[in-house]
């Protein structure tokens, strides 16, 4: 299925990136510079786009994400419990016990 072209972008670039651009479009097989240009943006937007679903799917999962960063729940037994025997660990053996970490 053909796509139809009916809208453009303009871009300007150092002559360096064009002939750099135009070098891989030439050994990549493309027929023309602008065919590997669009190939290459719509194959990056849809990798970008594909990485940024993947993370959070919905708005929902966003607000429970940021809620959840901006007010975190308090620590669970099991993470208390793991904090009191770290802490214990990592006491030299002279101490009275009053270090903070």
């Amino acid at each position: 299925m053909k796509t139809t072209v009916n809208d453009r972008i303009d871009v300007r670039i150092s002559k360096e990136h064009k002939e750099l651009i135009k070098y891989a479009s030439k050994i990549s097989g493309f027929k023309n510079l602008s065919e590997f240009i669009v190939f290459c943006m719509n194959t990056e937007a849809k990798r970008i786009i594909k990485e940024h679903d993947q993370f959070l799917q919905s708005v929902e999962d966003k607000k429970i994400f940021i809620e959840t960063i901006l007010n975190p729940p308090a620590p669970g037994k099991q993470l208390k419990e793991a904090l009191t025997h770290t802490r214990s660990m990592s006491r030299p053996a002279n101490s009275t016990g009053n270090t903070r970490l």
